[in-house]
């Protein structure tokens, strides 16, 4: 009887183990196939899949009907013990002869796979898939059926979607490159942008030579003698290469386009095979985009016929900026081909959809063309949604679901409207007509209303999809009342199980204690960064408890069992302890991993860097890494040194510098040294063409000199702001984009400051209208300051001039400010503050109101004046807060007095600190919310990382002695917005700020240094530089040693193989 259970699943996963003299037709690297049938195996089993049967494995691997033909005396019968022998070894040591493996036999046992059970033929899929890969490119396919090749390339499948990209340097017949691009199309999704450009590149050279007899491979390439070249101009993009590649012409070079012959371009555009191909692609670059675009309009003659055929442009419309004069039915279909555009990558493509809208509207039915908006109508102002009849908009809401992402005041609209007869949301909750259960057609809406109706809805019947529908664009104060509300029944530990995304997040650590979990069934990625920290702490204490020592001698079966979120924030000597023989599940997981539950600022993430290179390379040289290895470090690669990059080889260093140009964050010590490493391979930037600037813009924009020195080309405003929809705001770029957007020619210098604010170029702009000079706003029109309100209220960073003009805008517009209403004062926003701190108190202020205003930038005294209105405004007394009112009074608990905050209910603060957004007091409010910590969560010297990740700022409010007792473990993990606020560093030890980490080390100021002793400075600097830890000596690489602990790890399989024939 064949072993059951965990053992047995684990022993199989690493099968692929033996293959270590790769037979012809099998993968030359070991490790990549071994790596693979792990994965894919890993898979089966998450799937629930139990193991195979070894009768099963026979039926499969010795069957009797192979034909006899294909094997010889010494290949007869090896395939079953091979699987056996790979199933239940551990070691990487173990050979197969050459002869074991014949490709012809793979059809057979694939249709032989066919007749197994589904949980049966997972595993056996997952250990031939690689196999079927690797004969299919490293075999001749001339000498297969087209039978054999269909079966190999679909049982391949599976593989291409994990493994190392090696494609086949020859297809063989025209038709098997057919077949090939098919199954690649299928992939698509899955396969990284370096993957799919290699896949064009690769596509290229085989119709070339297919096609056209020749090569397009450069004169250094030996292979490239073996054939002639191709003609510069040689139209190799006909409408059959344009069919056959399908989504990856999305990957194309902009001048592959131009040898497209016209004709055969425009018949693509036309057919059925492009429309496919646009809509399994999600983005295009600008410059490619505008190419295809023109191309597209080309095609057709006057703006007649082209407009025409705007349905047929798919993912192209996100690069039409100037729509003709269409009709409502052409304006309709021209819309829902921008349903997929990103208008933050284009902010011009939302003015195009406010014009299409309007020409849609404009059909004398109305509610006939309210309904072929679809989830356009999210175009229309709060003002045409309240005055759209009440049924047609309720059907509407029913229609789109959570498909439309609302305004804030439009999700207010829709609630007042429809549950209220528009009347004011507080006042409809006391009279009690929001006390019952919330329509379901309203619940896309739900963050329109106030948290003191949400705490009081009963009965949110949803499943875990539909609730965190319903809570996506929801405020965090929002989110905590619905805890409170509604879900408030709920114990910890059912909330953990049914609650997840946003509402989950806002699980207080308090709360999560109480929850009786088993970690690794319930943590997900979805989980804020203290809560995974606590999350972590807490299982890596479970699993020390078990075993002394614990990951110093970890089994690759235990380490796949850690979530890889979880194993992220394993401590640094932790991670030096891991032994080598868990690199490959330590590559795998890293290499998938997904860093934003880790700070930037945890010294695990050079850690983790760190061992990963020593498992990927034979000791500290980089210079034998290539592209495949490289891809293996996932994420971080953003965190490697320039010193390391520049001993890679160029090609790997070309490579590794594209992809970091993907990076969600780098550390600021690299940047300048990395940047540097960008010129001196890709050249002087301002020679940089639109593609290369598409590429490596990311890195370029890190520096802000080197942004403002951009020049003004007709493409790089399109390309700044394609890049920006994916980075931080950045000062400098926002700047440049302004510039860019008002310059009338190619000269900064012939900007014109007299340009005209209009409603256009506000919309365009967003956030970056902040460098409108005062002159400029106080020149706006009343009508423009009202049509643009929403969006210059949005602007968190207005100067006191600039703010001093919009304020005295808002009254000329609005009236008095003891007039205003709720309404207009959300609208207004950030521009509030620049009313008198007197006009403050006056203003209709809610809670709800001050959580969207809390990054405004406050003042001490005009947070005191905005608290004093909230309260006479809401009626509200502090006793009366709890955990969501907190959260939602954020930043503007600093405008609380001294006996307003000893009157706080702790509980309910305990519950709140880590949803309330970073809050920044000066030290004297600081001092108080951290009297409320210490009764919250004991004294400074029992916090954990977590938790002083999750109190933030308030970190800053300690005194000499308290910040003296912190545990030096949690200083990385201290929120670097804080350190410039903290003033008693002469109090802290070397320790400590050695244990800053280099993020932090690099926020203390020239005026908190002068505060610290030569020792201290010493320490501070290895900080910023990142001082040596525990690593292992040099010899240390990943490949194991075989001491002890190796033999009996060699010899324990073969016992095991040898008990288990016995129980046969």
């Amino acid at each position: 009887m064949a072993p059951k259970g965990g053992t047995f699943f684990f022993l199989l996963i690493v099968a692929c183990a033996a293959l270590a003299i790769p037979p012809d037709g099998m993968p030359k690297n070991k490790r990549d196939f071994r790596d693979m049938a792990k994965k894919l195996m890993r898979k089966c089993q998450t799937k629930g899949y139990p193991a195979p049967e070894i009768m099963q494995l026979k039926t499969v691997f010795n069957n009797n009907d192979l034909p006899m033909t294909d094997i010889n005396s010494e290949q007869s019968g090896t395939l079953l013990p091979t699987f056996l022998n790979v199933l239940h070894s551990v070691s990487t040591d173990e050979e197969l002869t050459t002869k074991m493996w014949n490709f012809k036999n793979l059809p057979t046992m694939l249709k032989l796979m066919r007749n197994s059970s589904v949980a049966s033929a997972c595993y056996m899929q997952a250990f031939v898939a690689p196999l079927c890969w690797a004969t299919l490119t490293s075999r001749s396919e001339n000498n297969m059926t087209s039978d054999e090749y269909d079966t190999l390339l679909s049982a391949a499948k599976p593989a291409l979607r994990n493994m190392p990209f090696n494609l086949p340097t020859d297809v063989g017949r025209r038709q098997n490159l057919k077949k090939m691009m098919k199954v690649l199309m299928e992939v698509y999704d899955a396969m990284s942008k370096d993957q799919r450009t290699r896949v064009v590149r690769w596509v290229k050279e085989q119709i070339t030579q297919k096609y056209f007899n020749c090569t397009m491979r450069p004169p250094s390439d030996p292979r490239s003698m073996l054939m002639k070249r191709c003609k510069p101009l040689l139209e190799w993009l006909n409408l059959e290469a344009l069919t056959m590649m399908g989504p990856y012409i999305s990957c194309l070079a902009t001048k592959d386009v131009d040898t497209s012959p016209k004709e055969q371009l425009c018949e693509f555009f036309r057919s059925a095979q492009f429309t496919s191909a646009m809509n399994m692609t999600s983005k295009i670059n600008p410059s490619l985009g505008m190419k295809f675009l023109q191309k597209f309009q080309e095609c057709f003659r006057g703006k007649k016929e082209f407009a025409e055929n705007v349905d047929k442009l798919g993912i192209l419309a996100c690069h039409f900026s100037a729509a003709p004069d269409l009709t409502p039915d052409i304006s309709r279909k021209l819309l829902s081909e921008l349903n997929s555009c990103d208008d933050f990558s284009n902010p011009k493509i939302k003015q195009l959809k406010m014009t299409l809208v309007k020409s849609v509207m404009s059909n004398t039915n109305s509610t006939e063309a309210l309904g072929k908006l679809g989830i356009s109508v999210a175009l229309l102002s709060p003002k045409q949604l309240s005055e759209i009849p009440d049924e047609p908009l309720k059907e509407l809401l029913k229609n789109v679901g959570s498909t439309v992402q609302w305004t804030r005041g439009q999700q207010r609209t829709l609630s007042k409207k429809l549950l209220c007869n528009n009347r004011s949301l507080h006042d409809c909750w006391k009279s009690g007509a929001l006390m019952r259960s919330l329509p379901h057609y309203l619940q896309s809406v739900a963050g329109g209303l106030p948290s003191s109706v949400l705490k009081n809805i009963k009965n949110i019947l949803l499943d875990k999809e539909g609730l965190s529908n319903m809570c996506m664009q929801m405020t965090k104060g929002q989110l905590m009342a619905m805890l409170q509300g509604p879900l408030g029944q709920m114990v910890p530990s059912e909330m953990m199980r049914k609650l997840s995304g946003r509402l989950l997040q806002r699980l207080s650590l308090n709360k999560l204690d109480k929850a009786n979990i088993s970690l690794d069934q319930v943590v997900s990625e979805t989980w804020s960064q203290p809560q995974v920290g606590w999350a972590a702490r807490k299982l890596f204490a479970t699993k020390e408890k078990e075993r002394v020592g614990y990951f110093k001698n970890v089994t690759l079966e235990e380490m796949n069992n850690i979530p890889t979120y979880l194993l992220l924030h394993l401590p640094p000597r932790k991670v030096g302890d891991l032994p080598d023989s868990v690199c490959p599940v330590l590559l795998e997981k890293i290499e998938e991993a997904n860093l934003s539950s880790l700070p930037h600022r945890s010294p695990s993430r050079p850690a983790l860097t760190k061992r990963a290179l020593l498992c990927l390379a034979e000791g500290p040289d980089l210079s034998g890494l290539t592209n495949e290895t490289v891809s293996k470090l996932g994420p971080l690669l953003c965190e490697l040194q320039p010193f390391q990059l520049l001993q890679m080889a160029p090609d790997v260093l070309n490579f590794s510098l594209q992809e970091m140009a993907s990076c969600q964050h780098i550390p600021q010590r690299h940047r300048a040294d990395i940047i540097q490493l960008v010129v001196q391979t890709f050249g002087d930037p301002s020679n940089w063409t639109a593609e290369t600037m598409e590429t490596l813009g990311p890195l370029l924009l890190l520096d802000d000199n080197a942004t403002s020195a951009l020049p003004y080309k007709p493409w790089m405003k399109d390309v700044l702001y394609f890049l920006k929809s994916g980075m931080r705001p950045s000062k400098a770029l926002g700047k440049k984009i302004f510039d860019l957007t008002t310059t009338t020619s190619n000269a900064a210098s012939t900007r014109n400051d007299d340009e005209e604010v209009t409603v256009a170029l506000i919309e365009e702009l967003g956030i970056d209208n902040v460098y409108w000079n005062p002159a400029q706003l106080s020149q706006m029109s009343d009508t423009t300051f009202l049509a643009t309100l929403e969006t210059l209220g949005a602007v968190s960073n207005w100067g006191a001039e600039q703010l001093a003009v919009l304020s005295k805008k808002a009254i000329e517009v609005l009236g008095p400010v003891s007039q205003m209403t709720e309404s207009e004062v959300i609208q207004m926003r950030c521009i509030t503050r620049g009313f008198s701190n007197a006009d403050l108190e006056k203003l209709p202020f809610s809670l709800d109101t001050l959580e969207e205003i809390a990054k405004c930038g406050w003042k001490d005294p005009q947070m005191e004046a905005v608290w004093k209105g909230v309260t006479s405004y809401s009626n509200l007394r502090v006793q009366q807060l709890d955990a969501a009112d907190m959260v939602a009074l954020s930043q503007f608990i600093c405008g609380l007095n001294s006996s307003e905050f000893g009157q706080l209910n702790v509980a309910a603060f305990k519950d709140a600190v880590g949803s309330m957004d970073g809050v920044q007091c000066s030290y004297k409010f600081a001092q108080q919310l951290k009297n409320l910590a210490v009764s919250a969560f004991g004294k400074p010297n029992t916090w954990t990382e977590a938790q002083v990740s999750e109190l933030g700022n308030i970190i800053a409010g300690l005194d000499s002695a308290e910040l003296a007792s912190l545990d030096p473990a949690v200083f990385s993990f201290i929120s670097k917005f804080c350190i410039q606020h903290i003033l008693h560093w002469a109090a802290l030890s070397v320790t400590q700020l050695k244990a800053l980490g280099p993020d932090n080390a690099a926020m203390v100021t020239s005026e908190q240094r002068a505060s610290l002793s030569d020792e201290q400075l010493t320490a501070l600097e290895s900080a910023l530089t990142g001082s040596p830890d525990q690593t292992r000596q040099s010899g240390h690489s990943g490949t194991p040693s075989l001491n002890i602990e190796g033999i009996s790890a060699l010899i324990k399989p073969f016992l095991l193989l040898f008990m288990g024939f016995l129980l046969l």
